[in-house]
């Protein structure tokens, strides 16, 4: 599949913003999503489903903090700026990522159900 993919956690209130974020600056449409929950996600061998994972064209895929660096990286014309931060130790940035991850649902919220998109929406979407 030669899309950039996010799997986020679709009952997640904090990664459902963080797609709607994504959507709103990605002005080139160059990324679908995908829930972890959803067929699209079982293609794939992920060591584990609690953390945004980003899938590029060429199928590399990134995890915690690695994935959301490329992610911004990629969103904003000057966005391979946000690389810089990959100069922190991984362990470092995983453990705020992992810290924030394991709060998200007391902090932000737990939908019902998974994020439904819209009529236009859609074509971005996988299951």
């Amino acid at each position: 599949m030669k899309k950039n993919i996010v799997f986020f956690d679709g009952i997640c209130n904090l990664c459902n913003t963080s797609v709607n974020f994504i959507m709103r600056f990605d002005n080139k449409k160059q990324f679908f999503f995908a829930p972890l929950q959803g067929e699209t996600a079982k293609k794939y061998e992920f060591r584990e489903l609690t953390s945004v994972i980003y899938v590029n064209e060429a199928g590399k895929i990134y995890e915690k903090s690695d994935a959301a660096l490329e992610i911004l990286s990629r969103l904003f014309p000057f966005g391979r700026v946000f690389l810089v931060f990959k100069i922190i130790p991984k362990f470092i940035r995983d453990w705020a990522y992992n810290t924030i991850a394991k709060h998200r649902y007391q902090l932000f919220g737990k939908a019902d159900t998974c994020r439904v998109p819209t009529e236009e929406e859609r074509t971005r979407f996988l299951v």
